[in-house]
Formats: C-alpha cells, sequence, structure tokens
C-alpha cells in the first residue's frame, strides 16, 4: 500500500476515527482512481470511504487538511541573507534550500527535503510536545546539516569572513525554524492525539473518587468514547451469531421444487434476550462520583442496551430515568443529587421501595446492577427481599467502591449480601466499570 496513504489512516485512527481494514482497502482503490493531483476530489473521495458518521467526517477533514497541507514558510528574521556560493557542493546545496532566490530552488523543494528528512528520523513517533527540539534536531541531522555547522565553525575564527559567517548563520537558522514547522506539524497530527490517549488513559485508570475537577469533562469524554466501542463490539456479536446453525431439514423442505438442489438456505436460531439492565444505585456521598459514571456509562449504551431502568436511593428509592432521559447528563445528576442524596443511607427500606412500586421491573431477562458500599447505618438489610429479587433476575451484580478488605467492617452488610449476588466486585475506576458492562453485555450472547 501507498506509505502515505498508510500514514495518512494511521493518522486518523490516531485521531478517533475508526478507519477498519476493509475500508483502507477502499480507500488505496479509491486513490488508485483520482491520484494525488485534485486534492479537492481526494478529499471529498476518502470522506465517503474512511468516514461513518458526521463525527468521523469532521475528524476526516481536519486530519486530512493537516496532513497533506504544508507548513507555512517562515520569514527569515531581519533582512534575507544574500546569495552564497562557497565552493563546497554539500554546504551550496544547504544554501540554495535556506535562501530562495534567483538562484535558489525554492520552497517547495526546501519542504519536499525536509519532509524526507523528518520521515527519515522517526518523527511520526513524536508523542509529546517536549520532544520537539529532539526531532528537530535529529531532522536537520537527516537533511546533511553537518557540513554547514562545520563551514560556520572553521570561518568564524577568519576576520575576514565575517560576512560569509553571518550569512551561513542566517541560513542555518532558516532551516532550524523550518524543521521546527514540520515537526510542529508531525506532532499535531501524530503526538498530540497519542498525548491525549495517554492523558485518557491515566484517567480512566484512576480511582473515581479521587477524580479532581479539572479531569470531569476528559473522564466524561472518555467514558462516552469507551461506551461507543462496547455497544460497537455487542452489536457485531449479535450480527455475526444471528444466522445461527445450518438447518438441514428445513433446507431441504425449502427446495423440494428445486430438485434438492440448496438454493434457498434455512439455519436454527437460538432464542437471545435482548439486553435488560435494572440499575440500582447508592447516591449518598461517598458514591455519588461512582454513580455519575455508572449512569453515563450506562446511557451512552442505548444502542445496545435494550431496556434500562435506573433507581437512586440514600434510603428512599426514586426512578431517575425520567431526569436523565430528559434533562443533560449533568443538570440530571445535580437533581437526582439534590432530591436522593440526601438523609440517612438505608438499603432495607430501598429493597422494600423497590419491592413495593417497581418488581415488575425485575424478571429472568434482568441484569440488576447494584453500585454501592453496602453501609445501612446498622438497620436491617431486608435480606430476605434481596434474596427474591435475586431469584427472579438473571444476575445479579454488585459495585463496591470499598476495597473488599472493609467489607462486613462497621455497619457494612456486604458479605451478607454476597452469597445472593452472582458477582461483587471492587469498583474503583472506568476500566472497572467497563470491564463489568461488558460481562454483563455479554450474558447476552
Amino acid at each position: 500500500m501507498d506509505n502515505i496513504l498508510a500514514g495518512f489512516v494511521r493518522a486518523l485512527r490516531a485521531a478517533g476515527a475508526e478507519a477498519s481494514t476493509a475500508e483502507t482497502i477502499d480507500a488505496a482503490r479509491t486513490l488508485a482512481l483520482v491520484g494525488y493531483a485534485d486534492r479537492a476530489g481526494l478529499k471529498a473521495a476518502l470522506g465517503l470511504v474512511l468516514a461513518k458518521s458526521e463525527d468521523e467526517k469532521h475528524i476526516h477533514d481536519q486530519v486530512f487538511d493537516l496532513y497533506f497541507g504544508r507548513p507555512q514558510p517562515v520569514a527569515m528574521e531581519g533582512a534575507a541573507a544574500p546569495q552564497l556560493r562557497t565552493g563546497d557542493a554539500e554546504v551550496d546545496a544547504l544554501l540554495a534550500l535556506a535562501q530562495p532566490g534567483p538562484n535558489g530552488q525554492g520552497g517547495d523543494a526546501l519542504a519536499t527535503a525536509l519532509e524526507r528528512a523528518a520521515t527519515s528520523a522517526g518523527v511520526d513517533e513524536i508523542r509529546f510536545a517536549t520532544q520537539a527540539g529532539y526531532y528537530a534536531r535529529q531532522t536537520l541531522e537527516a537533511l546533511g546539516i553537518a557540513p554547514l555547522e562545520a563551514r560556520i565553525a572553521a570561518q568564524r575564527a577568519n576576520p575576514e569572513a565575517q560576512a560569509e559567517v553571518q550569512a551561513l548563520e542566517a541560513a542555518r537558522d532558516q532551516l532550524r525554524r523550518q524543521a521546527r514547522a514540520v515537526v510542529q506539524q508531525r506532532y499535531a497530527i501524530f503526538g498530540k492525539p497519542a498525548t491525549e490517549a495517554f492523558m485518557t488513559e491515566v484517567v480512566v485508570t484512576r480511582a473515581l473518587g479521587r477524580m479532581a475537577p479539572a479531569e470531569m469533562e476528559r473522564m466524561k469524554a472518555a467514558v462516552a468514547r469507551m461506551a461507543r466501542k462496547l455497544a460497537a463490539r455487542h452489536a457485531r456479536r449479535q450480527r455475526v451469531e444471528l444466522r445461527g446453525q445450518l438447518d438441514l431439514r428445513r433446507t431441504m423442505r425449502a427446495n423440494a421444487g428445486h430438485d434438492g438442489v440448496p438454493v434457498t438456505l434455512a439455519f436454527k436460531h437460538r432464542r437471545r434476550d435482548k439486553p435488560h439492565i435494572v440499575a440500582v444505585c447508592d447516591v449518598s456521598g461517598s458514591v455519588a462520583s461512582h454513580v455519575r459514571f455508572l449512569l453515563l456509562f450506562l446511557y451512552a449504551l442505548h444502542d445496545a442496551v435494550g431496556d434500562l431502568r435506573s433507581f437512586a436511593f440514600s434510603n428512599r428509592l426514586q426512578d431517575v430515568a425520567e431526569p436523565l432521559e430528559k434533562l443533560p447528563f449533568d443538570d440530571a445528576m445535580a437533581l437526582i443529587l439534590k432530591e436522593v442524596g440526601t438523609g440517612s443511607t438505608d438499603y432495607g427500606q430501598a429493597w422494600v421501595d423497590l419491592h413495593d412500586r417497581h418488581w415488575d421491573a425485575i424478571d429472568r431477562r434482568t441484569t440488576v446492577i447494584v453500585l454501592g458500599d453496602g453501609r445501612s447505618n446498622g438497620s436491617d438489610p431486608r435480606l430476605d427481599l434481596f434474596a427474591e429479587l435475586a431469584g427472579r433476575a438473571k444476575r445479579v451484580v454488585w459495585l463496591c467502591p470499598e476495597a473488599e478488605g472493609r467489607w462486613g467492617t462497621g455497619d457494612s452488610a456486604m458479605l451478607q449480601y454476597r452469597p445472593y449476588c452472582t458477582s461483587m466486585s471492587h469498583c474503583a475506576t472506568a476500566a472497572d466499570l467497563e470491564r463489568t458492562l461488558d460481562e454483563a453485555l455479554e450474558a447476552y450472547h
């Protein structure tokens, strides 16, 4: 495949566009037809085969302009250096690049030479802005700046060559500025997305209860992206399994009129329940940050979850699906915490309210996800109702923000609830939430 196209696809993926292998092959075929000459036509054509949504189309257009554009020429500081020939072929070639003019080779030649040098220096591997100086130097070395610097050093001690030294230094400085501009462009294409991915990975693996306010927006974007990938993965699994196994009897009956030639194939289909999730969340102060991201995750999974019910409590349990569906997420969470998050935590009362008002939300298809620390201020945990809930549901998954070593200490009823749960685990990070929801959706395949 064309190395330029391969690099462009890599840049798209780094920016967040999920360009698949099949789409990349289509892009190669498109390039063979369109070519590079008509950049506007190429941009439109590649956008059709590589972008699957409006968001990806926006990413594609931005990356295309950056990737196929060249850095703006950096003007020389002060007056332009006079044209100069030293008699050294290597040095004169660099001067011709750095000093475009009547005898120079022009800006395009310098841009092309720097692009080749940057590729040779591995500039596409840049990951952090602090590496720009290093890669700019590596690019200049790949360009062959050593003879020019040696000439400057040799002539600096010659009093009669000061005008030449100034011209040589001006040319060297111009090459440095242009190399830096090329590196900055490559950083914008490859390094900045890699830095963002690294920072997102740090946030996703950080304890939710210790999330700094400045990290909240990054975390929200990361959770939404994780949810989209999770939904897409399970949608693919469902499509793969739709056909089932070949049903020989039905196939033979369907093709009786074709002398038994299997023109029409019939398959056995195993009935699969659509994901049906009931979330029961303790929104008291110690758990609120974890609840925020669980609910954000669940509501971002709307394409993968056929039926979702959400309940929140500190003592009295309420159905909170309506504000989450109708209000912006942050506004909905603020309202939930205001209306439900006050009062003394009482898990027993929450199970009573769920039993009396919403028991029909739970049946054999339901995965119940409980998020809470199981601390009920010494009140009756109503294990009888929780056992009945577990008997009605397909699965009961309990996520606890406290480490397992604290379960059963003080007023914690976690160890009393554990025998009735399909799984019970410590949930500290967004990665833990993703794993739990992945397993919950997997149970429906």
